[in-house]
Formats: C-alpha cells, sequence, structure tokens
C-alpha cells in the first residue's frame, strides 16, 4: 500500500530531510585522498546523537553502520573501513537517519581529489538520470515514468543500469511501497499523485548492468570490475512539481 502523506507529515519529512542534507554537505566537504570511511561513518553517527536522532542504517536488517560507503567497483551497501581513499577514486555515501517519526534518505557519489574525465563523466550523467528521473515526477504521471527517464539518461551514454536494486516509497518506514527500478517502459504503474514521497536513486555502472553480493552479504559489486555511481534524493510529489526534501 502506498502512503500518501498530509502537509503536516510532509513538514516533518522536510526536517528529517535537510538534517540528511547537511550531514552529507558536510562529508563531501570532509572527502579527500588520506581520509577514511570509517571516520565518516563516524561523523554521521556523532551528528546524529547531537540531534538526537537515529541513524537509519545501522541495525536496519543487522547493518553494522551509519553510512554506506562504497568506492568505485561497489555499487551500494558497503561497509565503511580504515582504508585510505586515495587519489582519484570515487565513493558513493549514502545516508538517512529518522527524526520525529519520519525518515530521510540520501546518496552522493564523490571524486577523491583528481578523477580523469571518463570517471567524471560517468558521475556526472548518474546525477544527470537522478534529475531527470526527479523531473519525471508529476502529478498525473506513471511511477515507471522516472523509470524510463533513469535509464534513457544512463543508456544514452553506454552505462549499465544496475537492476537487482531499486528505489523506494520513505516516510514513517524506510522502505515503504511502492520499489522504483531505475529502467523499464513509461507509463505503467500507480499514478502518482500528491503527498506521494519517493526515494529516487539511480546506480548506474561504467560498463554492463551486472553485479554480484559479496560474502559479507551486503557489500553489492559490478562483476566486470568498472566502476559504479550512485545518486539519491527523497523527493515528494506535490501539485506544484516534484519537491527534493533532501536538499539544503
Amino acid at each position: 500500500m502506498i502512503v500518501v502523506k498530509s502537509s503536516a507529515e510532509l513538514e516533518r519529512m522536510r526536517c528529517s530531510g535537510r538534517m540528511v542534507a547537511e550531514v552529507l554537505e558536510t562529508l563531501r566537504s570532509k572527502v579527500a585522498p588520506g581520509m577514511t570511511t570509517l571516520e565518516l561513518d563516524r561523523y554521521a553517527e556523532n551528528q546524529c546523537k547531537k540531534w538526537k536522532a537515529k541513524p537509519a542504517f545501522k541495525g536496519y536488517g543487522g547493518f553494522p553502520y551509519t553510512i554506506c560507503a562504497s568506492p568505485n567497483d561497489r555499487v551500494v551497501h558497503g561497509f565503511p573501513n580504515a582504508d585510505p581513499l586515495l587519489d582519484g577514486d570515487i565513493i558513493s555515501i549514502d545516508f538517512g537517519l529518522i527524526y520525529d517519526g519520519f525518515y530521510g534518505d540520501s546518496a552522493v557519489t564523490l571524486a577523491v581529489g583528481e578523477v580523469d574525465s571518463e570517471v567524471q563523466k560517468l558521475l556526472d550523467v548518474t546525477l544527470q538520470s537522478l534529475e531527470d528521473g526527479i523531473f519525471a515526477a508529476l502529478v498525473g504521471g506513471r511511477l515507471s515514468d522516472i523509470s524510463q527517464a533513469v535509464q534513457l539518461c544512463a543508456e544514452a551514454h553506454g552505462y549499465g543500469v544496475v537492476r537487482e536494486f531499486v528505489g523506494h516509497g520513505i516516510g514513517r518506514a524506510l522502505h515503504e511501497d511502492p520499489q522504483i527500478p531505475n529502467y523499464g517502459p513509461a507509463g505503467r504503474g500507480p499514478q502518482l499523485k500528491p503527498g506521494m514521497t519517493l526515494a529516487i536513486e539511480p546506480m548506474i555502472n561504467s560498463g554492463t548492468p551486472a553485479v554480484k553480493v559479496l560474502e559479507d552479504g551486503w557489500t553489492a559489486v559490478t562483476l566486470d570490475g568498472g566502476m559504479s555511481a550512485h545518486f539519491e534524493h527523497t523527493v515528494a510529489v506535490t501539485e506544484n512539481g516534484p519537491e527534493i526534501l533532501t536538499k539544503l
């Protein structure tokens, strides 16, 4: 069942969304060669404690960290660790929290130092695919309009759209209906209505779409060893167009 939020509930989601955005903006400023993802994780957890917010991911299904940190060929759900980030790496940081009963969830993929032009293109196109997907979240449209917008953008540049992991509804629960694939024909699925809140999150590979999950049971990596990028926003469908809730 898709839960439509009231105006009061949307206001509470704006608050949790801004908190998520603030943490990610600070993590963005900290990403540099020599930084570790474990240090980034500790910052995010400490900030949650200061705000009396609860990390969305820590303990969820047994996940042991506050952020998902997925460098280079890691697609999603990577574990933070003490390995220093290197110049030329990319790092996906996925972060969420729950505050005042509602979740916010967002992700960015960042360049560490200087990356080559092909890697930067992957980041740019993946971000554009997210923006195209958000633009398609219009009242009266269909859920798969979002899916097709993401797919068309990514595949126009020869990239692989991950099938195994998808976006999702969000609100009082981290994962609500509906699931939002990043591929498929437009004009299908539930009609988009004001008050729907969606976590739209393209995961785009430089090569094939194929992925596998490592022995830890969480970390997904590209099957061909290529790079992967991941961007995400929590978005509200409104009469005035899509509203990004995880944005400063």
